[in-house]
C-alpha cells in the first residue's frame, strides 16, 4: 500500500485526541480529521469523482485544503493545487491542460470558475467551501460532508508509480508545465525529511506559505502529518502573525521563503515574542547572506536555519545545510537528503570534478515521473535516470552543493562568466540595502554587463556611485553592476524566487 492518505487511519487509532490541524480557534484532532476525510471522500465519490480523475483545489490556506488532499487520494484520484494569484486566463489554461473534472474552491472564486466553465468541457463537478446556500450547479462543501455521516472509504490500492498530484510550475517559462508527482515521490520525500530533521509526533509546523506550492505543502507540512505531528495554518502570510503564531502554538518548525525571512526579521518589537520553541527553519530559493543568517540566528535562538535546494519536480527539499556547517559552509545549500543523489555535469552530461561549475542533476525516488502531456519537455530534462534541473552549481570536496545560477541567469561578459548571486551577495552587505537582484544587460562591447535592481531599507538612502564603489572594492571590475536601478520591491514567484525574466525585460535605454 503506497497510498499516503492511509496514514490518517493509523494516527486516528494511535493518537486519536492529538491535534492534527489548527487554524485560529478551529482545531481538528486526528480522529476528527480522519472522520471528515472519509465523509468527504464518500461525498466526492457520490458526485462522480473516480480513480485517476483530476480534482482542482483553488483556495487559500485552510483545513479543507488538507482534508481534500487526503480525501481525493483516498479515492485514487489526483489533486491539482491552483495558485490563487494567477489570472483567470492562466487558471483556464491549467484546468484545460490538466483535464480537471472537478473544482473545489472558496466563494470568492466562484464567479471566476463560472466564467471559465463553458471553456472547460471536462469539468463536471463544482464544490464551494462553507455552509451557505449555493447556486446550481454548485455543491456546498459542508453539505457534502454531512450527507455521509460515519462513512468509511477504504484507501485505493495504488502503486508507487501512480499519480498522487499535478503541480504546475510557477511560469518562469512561457507556459506552466504540469509536474507529475507520484505516491512513491511523496513517500520518499516524507521519509527523507522525517529522517533528516528527526521529525516526530511532537513536532508542529507553521504553514504561512501557500499550500498550493511545495514550500507550504511539503516543507515539511505533509511530512509532519505523516509522522503524527500537527500543522498550524495561516490563511495568508503576515509577518507579525508568524511571530505570534510561533509563540502561541509553540511551533517547532517553519518554511520561510527569502522575502518572508526579511519581513519577519523586520517586525517591530519582534524581540518581545518567545520563539524558543522553533528548532529548525527551512529556507531556500536564494543564497542567504551572512548578515541575514546572523540576524535569523539571533531572532530564533534554538533554531537551525537549513538553507535548502529543491524543485517542484522533486517535491522540494533535495539538500539542506546542516547546523554544524551553517557558517563554515556559508552560501552552500548543503548535502543531499537520504535516497537522493546530486552530481554536476557538463554540456555532454559528463560529471565534472569538485569545484567546477556545471548543471545540477538529481537522481532518486523523489524525482518526478515527467511533465503532464508533454513528452518533449520530459525528454529534455530526464536523461539516463537523471533529472537535469537547468540550475548551475558546483560541489566542493566535502560534497556540499553550491547553486551558482540558473542557466539563463548566468551573465557572459567579455568571455567571463558572472554568477549573479555573487554580485547580489556583495550588494546585500551594504547597510542601506534590503534586497538586491542582478541580471544581464546588453552591451555593445562586452555582450552583457551586470544590471542591479536594489530595494533600500526604510529610511535609508544610497546613490548609484556609492553602491558601485562599494562593489568595486569587493568584486572584479567586470562583475560590478554597470547600472543600478532603485525599486520599491522585486517581482517574485509565490515561492519567493525573484522573477529575473521580468527584470531582464525592464526597459533601460531611456533611463538615467
Amino acid at each position: 500500500m503506497h497510498n499516503s492518505a492511509s496514514i490518517l487511519d493509523y494516527h486516528a487509532q494511535q493518537r486519536p485526541d492529538s491535534v492534527a490541524i489548527t487554524q485560529g480557534e478551529h482545531a481538528l484532532t486526528n480522529r476528527e480529521l480522519h472522520r471528515r476525510v472519509n465523509e468527504l471522500a464518500a461525498g466526492v465519490s457520490a458526485l462522480g469523482v473516480r480513480r485517476d480523475d483530476v480534482v482542482a483545489l483553488l483556495m487559500y490556506n485552510r483545513p479543507e485544503f488538507l482534508e481534500l488532499v487526503h480525501a481525493v487520494n483516498r479515492l485514487g484520484a489526483v489533486f491539482l493545487p491552483l495558485n490563487y494569484r494567477l489570472s483567470e486566463a492562466e487558471w483556464q489554461y491549467i484546468l484545460h491542460h490538466a483535464g480537471a473534472t472537478a473544482v473545489v474552491t472558496e466563494r470568492e472564486f466562484l464567479p471566476a470558475v463560472d466564467r471559465l466553465a463553458p471553456s472547460l468541457p471536462e469539468l463536471r463537478t463544482r464544490v464551494v467551501t462553507g455552509t451557505e446556500p449555493v447556486p446550481d450547479p454548485w455543491t456546498g462543501y459542508e453539505d457534502l460532508v454531512a450527507r455521509h455521516p460515519g462513512a468509511h472509504v477504504e484507501p485505493a490500492d495504488v502503486s508507487a508509480d501512480d499519480l498522487q498530484r499535478l503541480m504546475y510550475t510557477s511560469g518562469t517559462t512561457s507556459r506552466p508545465k504540469g509536474v507529475r508527482v507520484t505516491y512513491g515521490n511523496v513517500h520518499a520525500k516524507n521519509t527523507a525529511h522525517i529522517v533528516h530533521f528527526g521529525i516526530t509526533a511532537e513536532d508542529s509546523t507553521l504553514v504561512c506559505g501557500p499550500l498550493y506550492h511545495v514550500g507550504g505543502l511539503d516543507m515539511p507540512a505533509l511530512g509532519v502529518l505523516h509522522a503524527g505531528g500537527s500543522v498550524v495554518l495561516q490563511r495568508k502570510f503576515d509577518a507579525r502573525d508568524v511571530i505570534e503564531g510561533i509563540e502561541r502554538h509553540r511551533v517547532t518548525n517553519v518554511w520561510l521563503a527569502p522575502a518572508m525571512v526579511n519581513e519577519v526579521l523586520n517586525v517591530p518589537d519582534r524581540e518581545w515574542y518567545d520563539t524558543s520553541s522553533v528548532r529548525f527553519i527551512l529556507g531556500g530559493g536564494e543564497k542567504t547572506p551572512e548578515p541575514v543568517l546572523r540576524r535569523i540566528m539571533a531572532a530564533f535562538p534554538n533554531a537551525w536555519f537549513a538553507d535548502a535546494y529543491g524543485l517542484t519536480e522533486t517535491v522540494s527539499g533535495d539538500t539542506f545545510l546542516d547546523r554544524d556547517h551553517a557558517l563554515s559552509k556559508l552560501g552552500s545549500v548543503g548535502r543531499p537528503v537520504p535516497l537522493t543523489r546530486v552530481r554536476i555535469v557538463d554540456e555532454h552530461d559528463k560529471e565534472v570534478p569538485a569545484g567546477a561549475i556545471g548543471e545540477i542533476a538529481l537522481r532518486g525516488p523523489k524525482v518526478f515521473a515527467g511533465y503532464w502531456r508533454d513528452e518533449a519537455a520530459t525528454a529534455a530534462v530526464l536523461r539516463d535516470g537523471w533529472f537535469h534541473t537547468g540550475d548551475m552549481g558546483h560541489v566542493d570536496d566535502d560534497g556540499f552543493l553550491y547553486v551558482d545560477d540558473r542557466k539563463k541567469d548566468m551573465i557572459l561578459s567579455g568571455g567571463e562568466n558572472i554568477a549573479t548571486p555573487e554580485v547580489e551577495r556583495v550588494l546585500y552587505e551594504h547597510p542601506a540595502v534590503l534586497e538586491a537582484a542582478v541580471v544581464g544587460m546588453p552591451h555593445p562591447r562586452w555582450g552583457e554587463v551586470p544590471r542591479a535592481f536594489v530595494v533600500l531599507r526604510d529610511g535609508q538612502v544610497a546613490e548609484t556611485a556609492e553602491l558601485r564603489a562599494f562593489c568595486l572594492e569587493r568584486l572584479a571590475k567586470f562583475k560590478a553592476p554597470a547600472r543600478i536601478d532603485f525599486v520599491a520591491l522585486l517581482p517574485r514567484t509565490p515561492s519567493g524566487k525573484v522573477l529575473k525574466r521580468e527584470l531582464r525585460d525592464t526597459p533601460w535605454e531611456d533611463q538615467a
